[in-house]
């Protein structure tokens, strides 16, 4: 599976923001299929607590059409969202965008229409220095 142009960068935002990486690629099975969701990280909050579990799927938004890329962001989405429903349901689930496309993009009425209508959870990061900007969950 090819890696988003931005991966390395979430990963690195992830962990300077405490998260560990449990898994890179995180596999998410169901029957026969098998899913590759990019990334699996884990997050101790204190000893009361307990340990918060996340995938974060990374797309990039650097290709020539911003709606395809977003097609297929949700879809991925959602696949990922019913399949881990059923075989890890206390795990969240994140979509990772960069701040330039959630700043213009993401900000069109229909998109946010679409986003709320899946519940998405969206992570927003700089890929410049590689940081975690914004949880929305």
């Amino acid at each position: 599976m090819a890696k988003d142009f931005y991966h390395e960068q979430v990963k690195r935002a992830l962990e300077k923001d405490g998260w560990e990486i449990t898994d890179d690629p995180y596999i998410l099975e169901s029957g026969k299929i098998k899913y590759q969701v990019d990334l699996g990280a884990e997050k101790l909050f204190g000893a009361n607590k307990g340990q918060e579990k996340i995938l974060v799927e990374v797309k990039s938004f650097v290709g020539p059409s911003d709606i395809n890329e977003f097609h297929r962001a949700v879809g991925q989405y959602v696949d990922y969202l019913v399949v881990l429903d059923e075989v890890e349901p206390d795990r969240a689930l994140f979509l990772a965008v960069p701040n330039f496309a959630w700043e213009n993009f993401f900000q069109e009425k229909a998109i946010q229409k679409a986003l709320k209508f899946i519940s998405a959870k969206i992570l927003i990061y700089n890929p410049i220095n590689e940081k975690i900007e914004l949880w929305i969950k």
